[in-house]
């Protein structure tokens, strides 16, 4: 997942490696990535030649490595997002980085994307209404299971709308 929001982050445009774990940082709910996991993704990427690296002045008068995204880069954090593979179907994470970055994503790589994610809730949502009419748990245990379901509910209701926004964007328009 690192890699990807590091890819990701690069999207609007070159930019410094500090500048970058603290973006990643804000997306992930931290203060900053670590930099025994931003450089070493970065060092992989420019050798794979998926970021491109060049030197700039600082502020300061230090030198700072600025990282863009070269066209290979791109083709790969797209291929990255298609692939969503059943455990990333299950993380709620890794379903919403790819929500986040369906704008370079096309209409069928996201209804799959989207249907993947409803059939795993479906088949989640089967499975606690089960254990609610079978099990006589604590009321402490029921309600976390009424949340879960809730929070299933919620979460259908989103990926059917934005189904609907994904159709409607990509529906042609007609002759008038």
């Amino acid at each position: 997942m690192n890699d990807l929001f590091l890819l990701a982050a690069l999207l609007p445009g070159p930019q410094h490696g500090y500048a970058l774990k603290k973006q990643v940082g804000l997306i992930t709910g931290h203060r900053a990535m670590h930099n025994n996991l931003v450089y070493p993704l970065l060092r992989r990427f420019v050798e794979n030649a998926w970021v491109s690296k060049r030197q700039s002045a600082g502020q300061r008068g230090q030198t700072r490595e600025i990282y863009a995204l070269t066209s290979k880069g791109k083709q790969e954090l797209v291929r990255r997002l298609a692939d969503f593979p059943p455990n990333e179907v299950a993380s709620e994470n890794a379903f919403r980085i790819r929500v986040g970055l369906f704008g370079v994503l096309d209409a069928e790589t996201r209804n799959r994307i989207l249907a993947s994610r409803d059939l795993f809730l479906a088949s989640r949502q089967e499975h606690l209404a089960r254990i609610s009419a079978t099990v006589d748990a604590p009321p402490w245990g029921n309600e976390v299971v009424r949340f879960y379901r809730k929070q299933i509910r919620e979460e259908r209701g989103w990926i059917a709308s934005l189904a609907r926004r994904v159709k409607r964007e990509t529906k042609p328009e007609r002759d008038s």
